[in-house]
């Protein structure tokens, strides 16, 4: 491009090289032209007046401007072809929007085909190309934008993120006894399910008084919620959704299952599952994800439910009878322990089996637990010994070794969970009084301070739960008493 194009881009620059080239010849025919455009220029400088402060006003300013800039056009547009001039006007030249239009109309009559963008691609291409500035101006404009957009979405996220500067101590746990959680409805028979909501503080008790009953934790009052009786229906084990918004209720004895819409407040039966041949339903399992229900059946078999429709996806068996099963945190794995002591992982969208292994030194598998963060699994015998391992060597290998054996139990090991912080595997027994441990992890030894020697009263220990956030750990007992500790 000739250096008087890029001239013209300022119109300080316009007004002063246009007269110039005019007076020099550069671009006119002749030098009566440029003297014809020199005495145009000074009868117009004639014709301004001057403020009375030798100034002159901003509107003559202005119209001044106006008109050297059309002696410039003329200037320099005398022997430059048309549609060369209306390309100059559009990209360098003050053009208002409707005149745009008209010059762009004046192209295609000429046979000059429509610039595609008057910025960004075709620019680039028209100067020969990107810069290296702005290439690198570039980057770091999308990098900047980039960051942006990393910062909001962080900022729409919610919990912890600054980790604690150390984990949790072994040895002495600090910990209280508060206010048992149904206090203000203690039931008359044993509790068979106590679980913390996985959104509210809110903790539900079941038992087999046929009621299921929601409490506001708060360590001190713990004040009722709600309460469901359903009758001639002993609860066996219930479960709250993924989402918070079902309860799921079985009983000992029937092949019915309960739903209790929470938003809706309508308690749902579902007397029969399609294609499920089962005379009892008793225990079953939640998907962390809430997308599957899965139901422990007999002479090994064990069956996938769907959440959503409570319809049969698919059965899976063992060899010998099925003891207890859990979901791995992911929601992709299912872990099956036999009574026979050998412990078979499945895969939940093929249903095929991934490993057996062997869980060491067990005469009869009681319970198993799989912990939120993907490290451990837990296995329960009957002789209240609890092995645990590795998930990565239980689905390579087929005699893995535990990382510890915990032996503080004499009696089978009847319920386990992690802590959600899998700081803590609590475990207990349903066969002796004061049959529960906390075990510390990762260094799986025993809390020494719990149970608590002096105050005896855990009675037989049916069942326990940690609330979503470890703050507080309950269990209940045979006694209809659900214990609260934080």
């Amino acid at each position: 491009m000739p250096p008087e194009r890029s001239v013209v881009s300022k119109r300080g620059r316009a007004q002063g090289g246009g007269l110039r080239r005019g007076r020099g010849g550069g671009l006119g025919r002749g030098r009566g032209r440029s003297r014809e455009v020199g005495k145009s220029a000074r009868s117009v400088r004639k014709k301004i007046s001057p403020r009375p402060g030798g100034r002159p006003g901003p509107s003559t300013v202005v119209d001044e401007q106006k008109r050297l800039q059309q002696l410039h056009r003329l200037t320099l547009g005398a022997e430059k072809p048309a549609a060369e001039r209306c390309l100059e006007e559009l990209v360098f030249g003050d053009v208002a929007v409707d005149e745009e239009d008209l010059l762009l109309g004046r192209l295609r009559v000429l046979g000059v085909s429509e610039p595609r963008s008057w910025s960004g691609g075709w620019f680039q291409h028209a100067m020969g190309g990107t810069p290296a500035w702005a290439e690198i101006s570039k980057k770091k404009i999308q990098s900047e934008d980039e960051s942006d957009e990393n910062e909001d979405d962080l900022l729409q996220r919610t919990g912890n993120f600054i980790s604690t500067s150390a984990s949790l101590p072994r040895g002495i746990l600090q910990m209280k006894s508060c206010l048992n959680a149904n206090a203000e409805r203690p039931s008359s028979a044993k509790i068979s399910s106590v679980q913390f909501h996985p959104r509210a503080q809110v903790i539900m008790v079941a038992g087999l008084d046929n009621a299921i009953s929601l409490f506001q934790v708060d360590g001190e009052t713990n004040p009722k919620i709600q309460s469901i009786y359903l009758e001639q229906f002993p609860v066996y084990r219930a479960r709250f959704s993924a989402s918070g918004e079902e309860v799921l209720a079985t009983s000992n004895l029937s092949k019915i299952l309960y739903v209790y819409d929470m938003m809706g407040g309508n308690v749902i039966p579902v007397h029969q599952v399609r294609g499920l041949k089962e005379k009892f339903v008793r225990n079953f399992e939640v998907s962390p994800d809430g997308s599957f229900l899965l139901l422990n059946g007999s002479s090994g078999y064990f069956h996938l439910l769907s959440m959503k429709t409570k319809e049969l996806i698919g059965s899976m068996k063992i060899n010998g009878k099925v003891a207890t099963s859990a979901f791995s945190s992911d929601s992709t794995k299912i872990y099956a322990s036999s009574v026979d002591g050998e412990v078979y992982i499945w895969d939940v969208n093929t249903r095929k089996c991934l490993n057996k292994f062997t869980d060491e030194g067990c005469l009869r598998g009681l319970s198993i637990a799989v912990s939120r963060n993907g490290q451990y699994v837990a296995c329960g015998s009957s002789s209240g010994v609890v092995n645990v391992y590795n998930q990565d060597t239980c689905l390579r290998e087929a005699n893995p070794k535990p990382i510890k054996a915990i032996m503080n139990l004499v009696t089978g090991v009847t319920s386990m969970a992690f802590s959600p912080t899998t700081e803590i595997l609590a475990i207990s027994s349903n066969e002796a009084n004061e049959a529960v441990r906390l075990v510390h992890l990762p260094s799986c030894t025993v809390f020494l301070n719990f149970p608590m020697n002096r105050i005896k009263q855990i009675s037989l220990a049916q069942t326990l739960d940690f609330s979503p956030r470890s703050g507080y750990f309950a269990l209940g007992n045979n006694k209809g008493k659900a214990l609260l500790y934080r």
